[in-house]
């Protein structure tokens, strides 16, 4: 995989000429997002109640950004569909979003490290999603799980790489958040990317290895073992 270096690279990258538009849909994410929480009790209630599906449709503008499909803000809003059960692809999106959470706060209430350790876990939760819209939302949350394998760390030294651009901006009052948002989010963006493509190399391999292992093993494959059954 990547070193991180490279990664945040590519999202520099990725990010130039499309700046605009990365910084106007994460200042609308964090407009909304804060507006919701300014307003007593209702406020509160509404704002858990689409954070999920907000953060869905910012992970999607992000992801069709990395993948060069376009940087329609539409994407944005894409889960705010009520059709078919429960609610549809937004209960869907509520829901794993908001049992992901819940997981890392009982793990947070534990201790702050397994707190951190199950936000990393969980960190792929939306991307999966969108990439498997079929799976279930435990199922989910597993293949984040797994995804994560001896990659939590790695992600973890990522976003420790930010907090010296986080220093920064908040010299500039907190307004250079809205471009460090869109570096960081895009930077996720690419390492889900590039572990899913190094995931797929190593079940590749592995595949590679369980069929040479069969011809060895198993007589009706393989040449070797035919020709010794001639003789």
């Amino acid at each position: 995989m990547k070193e991180n270096s490279v990664i945040r690279q590519s999202a520099r990258e990725i990010l130039a000429g499309n700046w605009g538009n990365a910084v106007v849909a994460f200042l609308i994410y964090m407009g909304i997002s804060m507006v919701l929480q300014t307003i007593p009790s209702i406020g509160q209630i509404a704002y858990l109640a689409v954070i999920g599906p907000f953060v869905f449709g910012l992970t999607l503008f992000f992801l069709k950004l990395v993948r060069k499909e376009g940087t329609d803000f539409n994407y944005l809003f894409k889960a705010f569909n009520f059709e078919g059960k429960n609610l549809g692809l937004f209960g869907r999106t509520l829901g794993v979003y908001l049992l992901a959470k819940l997981y890392i706060l009982l793990w947070f209430l534990l201790l702050i490290i397994p707190g951190i350790i199950a936000s990393l876990s969980y960190s792929m939760i939306l991307f999966i999603y969108i990439d498997n819209p079929e799976m279930g939302i435990s199922e989910t949350l597993r293949k984040s799980k797994e995804m994560m394998y001896g990659y939590k760390t790695k992600l973890f030294l990522l976003h420790l790489s930010f907090i010296g651009w986080g220093l920064l901006c908040l010299l500039s009052a907190g307004i250079g958040f809205l471009w460090l948002g869109p570096y960081m989010f895009t930077s996720l963006t690419v390492f889900y990317e590039e572990l899913k493509k190094n995931q797929g190399i190593e079940l590749t391999k592995v595949k590679e290895e369980a069929e040479e292992s069969e011809k060895i093993m198993n007589p009706k494959i393989g040449g070797v073992v035919g020709d010794s059954e001639e003789k």
